[in-house]
């Protein structure tokens, strides 16, 4: 009998590859559900980048194996991305790594660092896929809660309190996801030193700092954060790139070379013509980010309007492609309010247990749904509230 490696013992299939399965099968006997889950950008990408990539696809001498470092003209533009967003200087050829999307580089970085027994710092509430490539590269997971009370960011006074001696990683995310929490220049100041003073690797995942923010911060703006800091990114959500996996590592040239031992091991590279594109891309300038900012500020709105009429409690103060609330009484938990929203108004929210126990008693809904659909949305949960009355 053929078995699954013990790796995979308590790694669950992903919960939006398993919801969207149901939501599918929920189409088919014609529910016509109207998805408010996942922050896939619906909006396409800067007709310049698409323009790029058809034009150098084209050509005969883009199809070969790439470099396992990415093409300088992509770790330039990253570089300069950098320089001119985050005011954060990188060196093109040693701080720079491209990635086939950030999500890769959470994997990649596990594996490149924890050996059985080592601890990593994760946060609660916070994205599911720290913890499941923690497990899956042998590490041991070391959750830390995050609540409104502290505004979403860790208190160091009681990580101190839990012993640190063998934590060796720590994932934070700012802007945050899901609670939407804009980082400060105190904040990530504090948590550069901490980090120092503690000796532990901070992993910073920095996909949303674009997205209904005039502020983008990098982690390694910090005065010598590069001695305790990488930082992924990712063109995903701030260039509409999602299904494109274009993301980066950045951080000091021993980080970097250390993930590449293991990246070269588990790739060939990523095709030219994407790489050109995305340049191109990381080119745009204010523009762009405001054009989709006031689309999405615009829909963030209508999602205000829709989880008032659930009676949630919300902050307008966030940022990101999505906007999370806490239930009303009378709910067990946000998985009580997304099923009753889903089975009888064919809407589905996202329940926050899934980002860890400490989102139970909250919902996260997206942004990346058109106005009009946001609208029926409303007219759906309305009917229904009048049904139940």
């Amino acid at each position: 009998m053929i078995t699954v490696s013990k790796r995979l013992d308590g790694i669950g299939e992903y919960y939006f590859s398993q919801k969207l399965r149901e939501i599918d099968e929920l189409n088919k006997q014609g529910k016509n559900i109207i998805s408010l889950g996942i922050g896939s950008p619906d909006l396409p990408p800067h007709p310049d980048v698409i323009k790029v990539l058809q034009e150098e696809s084209a050509r005969p001498n883009t199809h070969a194996y790439q470099s396992y470092k990415g093409s300088p003209v992509l770790r330039t533009a990253i570089s300069t991305w950098y320089k001119t967003w985050y005011k954060t200087d990188l060196n093109p050829d040693t701080e720079i790594l491209p990635l086939i999307g950030s999500k890769e580089g959470i994997m990649h970085i596990c594996m490149t660092y924890l050996n059985e027994g080592d601890e990593v710092l994760i946060p609660n509430p916070g994205y599911p896929t720290y913890s499941s490539a923690v497990k899956l590269a042998g590490g041991s997971i070391k959750a830390y809660q995050l609540t409104a009370a502290n505004n979403w960011q860790p208190d160091f006074d009681a990580l101190d309190k839990t012993g640190l001696a063998k934590v060796k990683l720590m994932f934070v995310n700012y802007p945050h996801m899901p609670t939407g929490q804009l980082p400060t220049k105190d904040f990530f100041e504090k948590l550069v030193q901490w980090a120092r003073n503690k000796n532990i690797l901070i992993v910073h995942d920095n996909p949303y700092s674009f997205i209904l923010n005039d502020h983008p911060m990098s982690l390694l703006s910090v005065e010598g954060s590069k001695e305790v800091v990488i930082e992924l990114n990712s063109l995903s959500k701030s260039q509409n790139m999602a299904g494109w996996r274009v993301g980066m590592l950045c951080g000091a040239k021993e980080r970097i070379d250390e993930v590449l031992r293991f990246k070269s091991n588990m790739d060939s590279g990523m095709f030219l013509p994407l790489q050109l594109a995305a340049a191109k891309a990381l080119g745009l300038g204010k523009d762009w980010y405001d054009s989709i900012n006031k689309i999405y500020r615009q829909r963030r709105e209508k999602v205000f309007a829709l989880l008032e009429l659930l009676q949630c409690r919300f902050s307008k103060d966030q940022a990101g492609l999505f906007v999370w609330a806490k239930i009303p009484a009378g709910y067990k938990d946000g998985y009580a309010l997304s099923d009753e929203v889903l089975y009888h108004a064919n809407v589905f929210i996202t329940p926050g247990g899934i980002f860890g126990d400490a989102g139970n008693d909250y919902v996260r809904v997206s942004l990346c749904c058109a106005e009009e659909k946001i609208d029926e949305a409303m007219l759906r949960v309305q009917r229904e509230k009048e049904l139940i009355r």
